[in-house]
C-alpha cells in the first residue's frame, strides 16, 4: 500500500510538471499575419515593473499586421519609475499608429498614469479612475523593539544613509527632505496628465490631491475621452485605422515562467512583488490597493 502511494504521487507530479511545461510553451498566441488586426495588451494588478508590457508594446509597433492598440488597464498604480516608462513607451508608439486605452474595473494612479500617454481613454461609468498623487510610507518598530529588549547599532557614511529607517522615528528635517521628493515626483505626474489631457493647470490640481473618480466624474472632469466598454475602443480603433468588418484582435500573451503554471498566477504574482518591493517606494498607487 505504501508503494503504491508512493508511485501515485510521483505520477501526478509528474503530470502537474508536465501539464505546467505544455502551458509554459503554447502561453504565446500566434496570429495568422492579416492586415485586419487590433493589438490587445493587458496591465493587470499592481506595476512592480514595466519590460514585459514594453516588449509587447515594441513588437506590435513593428508588426505591420498591427493596425492600432488597444491597452486594457486593470491597475490600481505601483511604482513611480516603471509606470513612467510604460507610459513614455505608450506615448511613443502613439505616434507610430493609434493607441487607445481601456479602463476596466480599477484604472487609479499609476494605472491612470499610463493611459494618459494613449491618444484616447475609454472608461466605463463605474470604473475606479483618478487618484492623482503619490504615496510613500514607513513603518516605526521602535516602541515594540523597546518593549521587547532588543536594540539597534547602526555604521554609517552619511546623515540621511538610514533615512526611513524603522527602528527609529523620523527627525523632521528627514521628514522635510522625503515631501520634497514625493513633491517632485507629483508635480512630474501633474505634468504628464496635463499636457496628454489638455487640462488647464488650475483646474487639474483641484482634482489632483489623491481622491477616486467614477468613471462617468472623470468623463465630467476631462480625465477621459469616452465612456464606453472594451469592445466600444475596439470598434471605434477598428474604424479609426481603416478596417471593414469585425478585426481580428491580437492579444499577446506574457511568456509565463514555469513557476507560475506550477503556483499559479496569485501565488506567483505575490512573490514576484515582494521581491521587487523590499523597501518602501514612492508609489503612484491608490492606498487601498495596498
Amino acid at each position: 500500500m505504501k508503494k503504491f502511494l508512493i508511485a501515485l504521487l510521483i505520477i501526478s507530479l509528474v503530470m502537474v510538471v508536465a501539464i505546467a511545461l505544455v502551458g509554459y510553451f503554447i502561453s504565446d498566441r500566434h496570429h495568422s499575419g492579416g492586415n485586419n488586426q487590433i493589438g490587445l495588451i493587458n496591465i493587470k494588478g499592481v506595476i512592480v515593473d514595466s519590460r514585459e508590457t514594453v516588449k509587447q508594446l515594441e513588437e506590435m509597433a513593428m508588426d505591420p499586421g498591427i493596425k492600432g492598440i488597444i491597452i486594457r488597464i486593470n491597475s490600481p498604480g505601483g511604482a513611480v519609475a516603471p509606470s513612467q516608462e510604460i507610459y513614455a513607451e505608450i506615448k511613443r508608439i502613439s505616434k507610430i499608429k493609434p493607441v487607445y486605452s481601456s479602463l476596466g474595473t480599477v484604472a487609479a494612479s499609476g494605472g491612470y498614469y499610463v493611459a494618459c500617454g494613449s491618444q484616447q481613454i475609454y472608461a466605463n461609468p463605474g470604473t475606479l479612475t483618478g487618484s492623482i498623487g503619490v504615496i510613500m510610507q514607513f513603518t516605526n518598530w521602535k516602541k515594540v523593539l523597546d518593549k521587547i529588549g532588543i536594540g539597534n547599532e547602526v555604521i554609517k557614511s552619511g546623515t540621511h544613509k538610514d533615512i526611513g529607517s524603522p527602528l527609529r522615528p523620523m527627525t523632521p528635517e528627514e521628514k522635510k527632505l522625503l515631501q520634497e521628493m514625493i513633491n517632485d515626483v507629483y508635480n512630474q505626474f501633474v505634468v504628464a496628465v496635463t499636457e496628454s489631457r489638455d487640462i488647464p493647470l488650475d483646474k487639474l490640481l483641484s482634482l489632483a490631491d489623491g481622491r477616486v473618480f467614477s468613471g462617468r466624474q472623470a468623463f465630467e472632469y476631462g480625465l477621459v475621452d469616452k465612456l464606453g466598454s472594451l469592445q466600444q475602443a475596439i470598434r471605434d480603433l477598428a474604424k479609426k485605422v481603416g478596417i471593414t468588418g469585425r478585426p481580428e484582435v491580437i492579444e499577446k500573451k506574457e511568456k509565463r515562467g514555469l513557476l507560475w503554471y506550477v503556483l499559479g498566477e496569485r501565488l506567483s504574482g505575490r512573490l514576484d512583488s515582494a521581491l521587487e518591493c523590499t523597501s518602501p517606494v514612492a508609489a503612484y498607487l491608490m492606498p487601498m490597493a495596498e
